[in-house]
């Protein structure tokens, strides 16, 4: 991965899966579906107070108030992005903010159904992919753009051709985005450590968990927090003890690898037969979703091998719940927080 600025490059590697318990990933408790009137929530988060916030493939923003495990729950349209909301960000006060895949990073009252364009371009270049956004106490906005080079609508060619072109970018209050990394496969899911002294940010592409640190002797470098995951990670929150929640939008394919490690041109190449024959990668029955602390050891693993709700693009953690989000199904998948005293058994 490159920096955006001077400072030098740090790498560091860790093995996620040699941090795992011996007891292997756990069940994933069962999920039940509410709000299927939500198509596609690619991400779901959660407010201070517990409501639940999803973006549709349709634009629309929805609100969600779960008070118990065992409530349906009613979901209300709050606002309409006009494009394809991935990312989301509640704020203090009951603001949201979205990255949208095709119209930037934007700002959201869901009291008025009011949006405003925060960044739209960077250094004279269109957000193309705006992916996935956290805060910061001072109120900075860090984001990730998946890929310079291809759009949401061809997002598999990016992952095929492996083209290294994400971002993670920085939006100062009442400035403009400044690009802190770039080169990375297919920047995703991004957050903040507990004590904001570094970033995580998952890329999809290249099975791992980058860590860019802001403050120390080490601010403005880039380091691997986990690598070697069982899956392809997508997007991230920050539970109430401190813990990244990373859901795995599928198991780690073999065929894929091996394209990754071919030179570029046969990565390309492979793109214009999948793009021509209109190939697609198929959500997988497998649902997985990890807990991990801040010096990357994972604290849960969670999966379901036989998932009816496949290809989970999110995760986050209220008190008592987990709520997973997918591009691919409707609705939110919710349940119960598993003990910690990993009494579930392996699956």
């Amino acid at each position: 991965m490159r920096q955006g600025g001077p400072a030098p490059r740090d790498a560091v590697s860790g093995r996620l899966t040699e941090r795992a318990g011996p007891a292997g990933p756990q069940a994933l408790p069962a999920l039940r579906i509410v709000a299927p009137e939500i198509e596609g929530p690619e991400d779901v988060v959660a407010d201070a107070d517990g409501s639940l916030f999803a973006g549709a493939a349709d634009g629309t923003i929805w609100r969600l108030r779960l008070p118990a495990p065992d409530a349906a729950g009613r979901a209300t349209a709050v606002a309409h992005t006009g494009g394809r909301p991935l990312g989301l960000q509640p704020l203090p006060g009951g603001g949201l903010l979205v990255c949208d895949a095709r119209r930037g990073l934007l700002s959201i009252d869901p009291r008025h159904g009011t949006v405003r364009v925060l960044a739209d371009e960077v250094d004279g270049a269109p957000l193309r992919f705006c992916s996935n956004v956290t805060t910061a106490a001072d109120g900075t906005v860090y984001f990730t753009v998946s890929s310079r080079r291809y759009g949401l609508d061809e997002w598999l060619g990016d992952f095929l051709e492996h083209t290294g072109t994400g971002q993670l970018l920085r939006l100062r209050p009442d400035g403009t985005p400044e690009v802190l990394l770039e080169g990375l496969q297919f920047a995703n899911g991004v957050a903040l450590a507990p004590d904001e002294s570094f970033l995580v940010v998952a890329e999809t592409g290249a099975r791992r968990l980058s860590r860019y640190r802001l403050t120390g002797p080490r601010a403005g470098t880039a380091d691997t927090l986990a690598a070697d995951l069982p899956g392809y990670p997508d997007n991230i929150s920050r539970g109430p003890e401190g813990e990244f929640w990373v859901a795995l939008a599928r198991p780690r394919a073999a065929g894929v690898e091996l394209l990754h490690g071919m030179p570029r041109g046969v990565r390309r190449a492979a793109w214009e037969v999948a793009k021509r024959l209109r190939l697609s990668l198929p959500p997988h029955p497998t649902a997985r979703v990890l807990a991990v602390r801040p010096d990357g050891g994972t604290v849960r693993d969670l999966r379901a091998v036989r998932s009816s709700y496949r290809m989970v693009t999110s995760v986050c953690r209220t008190e008592r719940l987990l709520a997973m989000g997918s591009v691919a199904e409707r609705g939110i998948a919710v349940c119960a927080l598993p003990g910690a005293d990993g009494t579930a058994s392996a699956h």
